[in-house]
């Protein structure tokens, strides 16, 4: 770990490793906020914890700075909690494996936490440096983003004093983020009876792994396969064998693309081997299809005890069909801004509960564009309910509409050109910022939104480039020295 720290800038690493060593899943953050209190208190600034459990510390302006515009820097404290199956890892109690890789640092077998680590500890090592020049400072590390917004809902106006907000949870290096998708959780059950299982039967695990995975709404145009979706593309196909399911376990998070599901099947003893060529033949047509995007796609099926029981044969028959059907990735790209998703859908978690003998799941949608928000839970709903199951919206948030008149905007485009000699991109993201929720209490800001390179976010994969880091924390530097009077 201590490879970490010795980073350039030391300013940032440092703080990092810090936090690598905090346990921060979503709804496991006390420890992590302890931390932020304890770190702008031991700076002697004004900080205090809101009952939403972001945290929030004041610094006053640098001599000679002080009729500047008041700028707030902002992150999220928690991290998703993505390993791989054979990783022994608690992400309540053990630190994160981070170390360097090349020109990256990335997390042994975990996520690494650099959404949003990095964005938190350069606004800790803002706070604790006594030479960066800057106006009126205020940090704001929000709670349970990853899970639901929660900390930047539950924020209230009044508690702030900035002028312009400074998001820094965007993940590409040299673009500058003015606007953001919205998002809102659909959620549907299917009851089922158990069914004695057929007179004759054998029992199978069948397992889909090795899929890359990865955040639903940064990564859902790379063409990834969706694990629960692979699942049921053989079950489906394998029902005119008589198959018949007697429990699923896929997917994890409600934000990320799942890349394992599970379950146990059962066939007829005589059929077992047209199950098992069946299963061949499938698997190889999915893996020519994502070759490219999934070159270490598994699909094993493994000898298993016979269960006591199969989920009743309509309910999955019902089960198979609406999950073939539902829309799943990509469901159109923007007009306006060519390259960007404007709308798509993540099927992310499909679990059976065989206490309370229910099929649960969960997806979770984005659009920049609300009415096509709405017609997509139309179509989801449409699905689901012709399939019997019962459905329910929850966690609506509204997306960020980019101002290109923006003076933050402006500003940062100038510092960048004069520091690197090129603009930064003007971008949106095909993902849920804080922004748009913040901006509702707080509608005089003007927000953007900018940061180092991460890849593979939300998945085991996640890395961050090391030199963009040092580039961000320039800029962030020179942006703070730079903002205008009052």
């Amino acid at each position: 770990m201590t490879e970490i720290k010795n980073i350039q800038p030391k300013e940032v690493w440092g703080i990092f490793d810090q936090m690598l060593q905090i346990p921060r899943p979503s709804y496991h953050e006390d420890a992590i906020q302890d931390w932020a209190v304890q770190f702008g208190l031991n700076l002697g600034l004004e900080t205090i914890k809101d009952e939403a459990g972001n945290v929030i510390i004041k610094k006053p302006a640098s001599p000679g700075m002080e009729n500047r515009k008041t700028v707030v820097l902002q992150g999220h404290l928690d991290m998703v909690p993505q390993k791989n199956s054979d990783k022994v890892h608690d992400f309540t109690t053990d630190p994160i494996e981070a170390y360097i890789d090349g020109d990256w640092v990335t997390a042994n077998g975990t996520t690494l936490g650099a959404d949003n680590g990095i964005g938190v500890s350069a606004a800790m090592a803002v706070l604790a440096s006594k030479s960066i020049k800057h106006g009126p400072l205020e940090v704001l590390l929000t709670a349970t983003e990853e899970t639901g917004m929660d900390g930047a809902n539950g924020l209230k106006g009044g508690m702030l004093d900035a002028d312009i907000l400074i998001n820094m949870d965007s993940e590409d290096e040299g673009e500058l983020y003015v606007g953001c998708a919205g998002g809102e959780d659909a959620n549907f059950s299917f009851r089922y009876t158990e069914e004695k299982v057929p007179v004759g039967c054998t029992a199978f695990k069948l397992s889909v792994t090795g899929l890359k995975g990865g955040h639903s709404g940064i990564d859902i145009p790379l063409g990834r396969g969706n694990a629960i979706k692979v699942y049921f593309r053989i079950v489906n196909a394998a029902e005119k064998l008589g198959i018949r399911l007697a429990s699923i376990d896929g997917g994890s998070l409600r934000n990320a693309i799942p890349r394992e599901a599970f379950g146990v099947v059962v066939a007829d003893e005589a059929k077992a081997p047209d199950f098992l060529a069946l299963v061949d033949e499938v698997t190889g047509i999915v893996k020519a299809e994502l070759s490219a995007t999934e070159p270490n796609l598994s699909v094993k099926v493994e000898a298993a005890d016979l269960p006591e029981s199969v989920i009743d044969a309509k309910t999955q028959r019902n089960l198979v069909r609406a999950i073939v059907a539902l829309p799943n990735a990509v469901i159109r790209m923007s007009d306006s801004m060519p390259g960007l998703v404007e709308t798509s859908t993540n099927l992310a978690i499909l679990k059976s509960n065989p206490v309370g003998l229910t099929i649960n799941g969960s997806c979770l949608m984005r659009s920049s564009v609300d009415s096509a928000k709405k017609e997509l839970a139309s179509r989801l709903k449409a699905v689901f309910e012709l399939a019997g199951a019962e459905i329910t919206f929850s966690g609506a948030y509204p997306g960020w509409k980019p101002n290109m008149d923006s003076a933050i905007l402006k500003l940062m485009q100038n510092v960048y050109n004069n520091k690197w000699g090129k603009v930064p991109k003007i971008m949106a993201i095909h993902a849920g910022l804080e922004c748009g929720i913040l901006g509702q209490n707080y509608p005089n800001w003007d927000m953007i939104s900018f940061g180092p390179t991460i890849r593979f976010p939300h998945s085991p994969d996640e890395k961050v480039n090391i030199e963009t880091v040092q580039k961000f924390w320039d800029f962030l530097v020179a942006t703070l020295e730079n903002i205008p009077e009052k």
